[in-house]
């Protein structure tokens, strides 16, 4: 669909060994700051993105070919190993899919789900061929080895047996006292292990459907499967580590410790050398006989649920509840390259004012600055106890205020790199923070549904006032333009004008039937815009408090609002993937863009011609021309984000963004030549454009291949 460009993608984001990359980086030399990339090739071989929702667990054909994946958005997947492409969507659940499995040859896939159903598919034509009902939830299932039998966990406490050939159930295996997770069959099928949130794994004879034997956990018991040659069992619990168990004495023998969550999964390797686990956000690998740690696979950036091997033991498949399969060499076994940043997920970035600097906040408790120039770290300002959510700096970029789930505010200095102030008072997670216009104040919002001013200038950053008649939570304030007032929108459908030299209510705007996402004051500060979940734009007097205007026509939650300089105009950005531009004075839509993604935030350039936001420029058509025309649109030669895998140029794909670098957050600097990324993983990713430097075909609609010939294969773009 776009080969040039997933071609510049792979000189922008492989590693910096990699002979292609060496050899051809210095054809695209319109890249001036190149993203953050690790030395050299790590374990990572494929991710297989498709599903939209959650992926429960993966498993190998016995051939090796497919991967079949199950999730939470109700289907089953099969993939080629070999390229990574879709093979088939096996769809006929109508709950999420728990489990697939393959029949020993390779034959049928075995799904469970949450529709209270096991269903049986034709790998080669991808149609149901059987169901076995049950009367609750179903957790897992698996064939035998012969693949006589299918065994499914249903949530009654039970593992229940069902015959393949003629779909019928052929025992029940009861005991357990808790929800049974998963069940496996011993390597010679005269064996069961059911794991069970009762605390235990327990073992089962087939034949008779008695019980064997009972390891007992100090909690929930996720998963547990026996070793290739029957002897071990190993299990992963809530209580963090892998156990393994000797069959045939059923004492412990062996406790493999490294996860820092509860494990959802562990599995042998088909030698039985290895175990793997997996959870948070990583697989391990083990060595069976010693118990010491192998290896640790990174590069999830959600919950890892499930892992499992392939039958040479080269390849071990990952599932993720980021949506994702991955595909991993056993051979490498650690990664190579840890990169320099945070370590988890980064919520917001956001430019100083003079744009030389930028500021992260992350999952990992701190904030970062970085040098807008060169993509360099230039501070980590640690202090923090809990999830920072924003950080944003001062008027005069000399303070950056970050708010954080651990109920607090810090101040730090930019140039020192120092905290020059705690501001307590919170009793939970703060939203969001904000300067007054003169610097003096500090505005914060948080989830114990009060907002509160904070005075600056002292060095312990002094409380001032605690405005707190709203009746949830407050998700942002913001100053009028002369700092005399601030408004708070929340999850109720009210905003509140609060004095700021008094502390006390001014009034209260009501007329939204939904949640205020956000406010805004007009330049003159005499009108009021708030956008709702109510999928409208009102306006307010700021004098009377009464509603003076209602911009209705988005088909989905407004998530920004915003006045032109001049007043006269009214943009709004909406989930339903538009922006749209409002006469503020006859109420009516003069423009409708479409930048093909959601819009946080956006201000108007100072001639009111365009519109900057966190994904990049729009440029308007006729921003003064009123009436209730709706106007094509354009954007500008300027960089834009997608919501999807993109980054953009001119509305045309440039540069496809693997899984580990897209989007949570980002940010573009005022003459959208440098865009900031933050990423679910943790990388804050810096790419600077000199549009100077593009290939000139680049710039034309579409290109003929004869008229380029000679030119190399980087002057031809595929659009």
């Amino acid at each position: 669909m776009a080969p040039l460009q997933v071609y510049y993608s792979g000189l922008v984001f492989t590693p910096r060994s990699s002979l292609i990359r060496g050899v051809y980086f210095k054809n695209i030399p319109w890249v001036t700051i190149e993203a953050k990339v690790a030395d050299a090739w790590g374990s990572l071989i494929q991710t297989l993105e498709g599903h939209t929702g959650t992926v429960n667990s993966a498993v190998f054909s016995p051939d090796g070919k497919l991967v079949a994946s199950a999730s939470l958005d109700k289907t089953v997947r099969l993939w080629d190993t070999s390229t990574g492409k879709q093979r088939g969507v096996l769809e006929g659940h109508t709950f999420s899919v728990n489990s697939a499995v393959f029949s020993p040859n390779g034959t049928l896939v075995a799904s469970a789900s949450g529709d209270e159903t096991v269903r049986l598919w034709d790998t080669s034509t991808g149609k149901q061929c059987a169901v076995f009902s049950h009367s609750h939830y179903v957790n897992s299932a698996v064939f035998s080895p012969d693949g006589k039998l299918v065994a499914s966990t249903p949530s009654d406490n039970t593992v229940r047996l069902w015959d393949t050939s003629t779909g019928k159930q052929c025992g029940v295996l009861e005991g357990h006292t808790g929800w049974v997770n998963s069940a496996v069959f011993s390597p010679n099928g005269t064996l069961v292990a059911s794991a069970s949130g009762d605390y235990t794994v327990r073992l089962w004879d087939t034949s008779t459907g008695e019980q064997c034997a009972v390891f007992s956990h100090t909690d929930w018991v996720k998963s547990a499967v026996f070793s290739p040659d029957g002897k071990l069992v190993a299990s992963a619990s809530c209580d963090s580590p892998v156990r393994l168990w000797d069959t045939s004495t059923g004492k412990q023998c062996g406790v493999l410790e490294g996860h820092s969550l509860d494990v959802n999964s562990a599995v042998f390797s088909p030698d039985g050398k290895l175990v793997a686990a997996s959870r948070d956000s990583t697989v391990r690998l083990w060595d069976a006989s010693t118990g010491k740690e192998y290896g640790v696979f990174e590069g999830h950036t959600g919950v890892v649920n499930s892992a499992v091997f392939s039958l040479d033991g080269r390849i071990v498949a990952s599932t993720s509840e980021d949506n994702t399969i991955r595909l991993w060499d056993t051979s490498i076994g650690k990664q190579c390259t840890v990169l320099d940043g945070h370590t988890s997920r980064v919520n917001s970035a956001v430019f100083s004012p003079d744009g030389k600097l930028v500021a992260s906040a992350s999952d990992d408790s701190t904030v970062r600055l970085w040098d807008a120039s060169t993509g360099k770290e230039y501070g980590v300002f640690e202090g923090h106890t809990g999830v920072v959510n924003s950080a944003v700096f001062s008027l005069d970029g000399r303070i950056v205020a970050s708010a954080s789930e651990d109920n607090t505010i810090r101040l730090w200095d930019t140039s020192t790199g120092k905290q020059c102030g705690v501001l307590e008072g919170h009793t939970d997670w703060i939203t969001s923070v904000v300067f007054s216009p003169d610097g003096k104040l500090v505005a914060s919002t948080s989830s114990d549904q009060t907002f509160r001013l904070w005075d600056t200038s002292t060095s312990t950053g002094k409380q001032c006032a605690v405005l707190g008649d709203h009746t949830n939570w407050v998700n942002s304030a913001v100053f009028s333009p002369d700092g005399k007032l601030v408004a708070s929108p929340s999850g109720e459908t009210t905003v509140r004008l609060w004095d700021t030299s008094t502390g006390k209510q001014y009034v209260v705007l009501k007329g939204h039937t939904d949640s205020v996402s956000s406010v805004v004051f007009s330049t003159d500060g005499k009108v009021v815009a708030s956008a709702s979940y109510d999928k409208t734009v009102r306006l307010w007097d700021t004098s009377t408090g009464k509603q003076c205007g209602v911009f209705a026509g988005h088909a989905d939650r407004v998530t920004s609002a915003v006045f032109s300089p001049d007043g006269k105009l009214v943009a709004s950005a909406s989930r339903d993937k538009t922006v749209k531009l409002w006469d503020a004075r006859t109420k009516t839509t003069i423009e409708v863009i479409e930048p093909h993604a959601t819009i946080e935030i956006m201000k108007f350039s100072n001639g009111g011609t365009h519109l900057h936001t966190n994904r990049g420029i729009l440029q308007l058509k006729s921003p003064h021309s009123g009436g209730n025309q709706e106007l094509p649109h354009t954007l500008t030669h300027f960089l834009y984000v997608t919501d999807d895998q993109w980054i953009t140029y001119n509305m045309k794909k440039l540069l496809w963004l693997p899984v580990e670098y897209r989007r949570f957050c980002s940010a573009i600097n005022d003459t959208a030549s440098l865009i900031v990324i933050g990423s679910p993983s943790g990388r804050l990713t810096f790419i600077s454009i000199d549009f100077t430097a593009f290939p000139v075909a680049y710039l034309q609609p579409s290109v003929n291949v004869a008229t380029i010939a000679g030119k190399g294969f980087l002057g031809l773009v595929g659009c």
